[in-house]
C-alpha cells in the first residue's frame, strides 16, 4: 500500500487581492507561507519518496516550505531534465546524499487552468463588468472556458492524463508521492480517485494549504481525508505500513535526542 498526499498552494499574493491568476507565476503570502509550514506539520508522520508539483512557484514554494517540517529531514530537491546539460550538472555524486535527498519533479500539466483574459482581472470588478451569471459560468462550469482560456475538462484532460503515465505507477510501485498543484488541477485529479461525475467535481471546494490523505491498495484509491487534530490518530490506525513508519520516526528521534 501506498500513500497520496495532495496539497493545494497556500495563499498567493493574488488570491489576497481577489484577482484571476490561473497560469501566471505569482508566489504566496505571508499567511500563504504559513499555511504550507501548518500542511507540513499535518503531513510530518508519513512517508514521502517522490514529489511532483506544478511549473508555478507557489505550489513548489508550498511543498518545499512544508518539508521543511517533515520529522525525517529527507531533503527535496527540484529535477531539472531540461536537456541534457542541465541534467548533467544536476547530479547528485554521493549515494548517502541521494538517499537523504527526495526527488522533486515539476511539471506543466499540473498547473493552473489558464484563465485566458480574466488573468489579472478583479474577480469582482469582472463579475460587475460582465454580469455575475457568466463569469459563474466561466468559473464553476464543467465545460464553458473563459475567453480564450481553459474549462476544468480541459485542465481535467492534462493533469489526469499526466497523474496516470507519471504518477499512478510511483503508486503501484510502492513509492509514497505528494502533489503540490493548484485548485483546478487538483480538482481534476480528485474527480478521477473519487470517480465523480462533471457536476460533482464543479461543487468540490479545496481549501489551501489543507492535505489531502488517499491510500492505493489493490489497484484502488482510498481516500482518508485531513491528517490532522483530533482525527488523527485514526489515519494512522487505517494503515499498518503508515503506523511502521511513524513507530520508525519515534525511535529515530530518541536515539538523536
Amino acid at each position: 500500500e501506498s500513500a497520496l498526499i495532495l496539497i493545494r498552494h497556500g495563499e498567493s499574493l493574488w488570491n489576497e487581492k481577489n484577482l484571476f491568476t490561473g497560469c501566471v507565476d505569482v508566489p504566496l503570502t505571508k499567511k500563504g507561507i504559513e499555511e504550507a509550514l501548518q500542511a507540513g506539520i499535518r503531513i510530518c508522520n508519513i512517508p514521502i519518496d517522490v514529489i511532483y508539483t506544478s511549473t508555478l512557484i507557489r505550489a513548489q514554494m508550498t511543498a518545499m516550505l512544508a518539508m521543511t517540517q517533515h520529522r525525517h529531514k529527507k531533503v527535496p530537491i527540484i529535477t531539472h531534465n531540461e536537456n541534457e546539460q542541465a541534467n548533467l550538472w544536476n547530479q547528485i555524486y554521493s549515494k548517502e546524499t541521494k538517499k537523504q535527498s527526495i526527488p522533486v519533479t515539476p511539471a506543466w500539466q499540473l498547473n493552473e487552468r489558464m484563465y485566458g483574459e480574466l488573468q489579472g482581472l478583479n474577480k469582482q470588478e469582472t463579475a460587475e463588468r460582465y454580469g455575475k451569471e457568466l463569469v459563474h459560468g466561466w468559473r464553476r462550469s464543467y465545460d464553458i472556458p473563459p475567453p480564450n482560456g481553459e474549462s476544468l475538462e480541459m485542465c481535467s484532460k492534462q493533469a489526469v492524463a499526466y497523474f496516470r503515465e507519471h504518477i499512478e505507477p510511483q503508486l503501484q510501485s510502492g513509492k509514497h508521492v505528494m502533489v503540490a498543484a493548484h485548485g483546478n488541477s487538483l480538482r481534476s485529479i480528485i474527480m478521477y480517485l473519487d470517480k465523480l461525475t462533471s457536476q460533482e467535481v464543479i461543487n468540490l471546494e479545496l481549501s489551501t494549504g489543507i492535505p489531502l490523505l488517499y491510500i492505493y491498495k489493490e489497484g484502488r484509491f482510498m481516500k482518508r481525508g485531513s491528517p490532522v487534530g483530533p482525527t488523527e490518530a485514526g489515519v494512522y490506525a487505517y494503515t499498518e505500513t503508515l503506523a511502521l513508519y511513524r513507530q520508525e520516526l519515534d525511535e529515530m528521534s530518541q536515539r538523536t535526542s
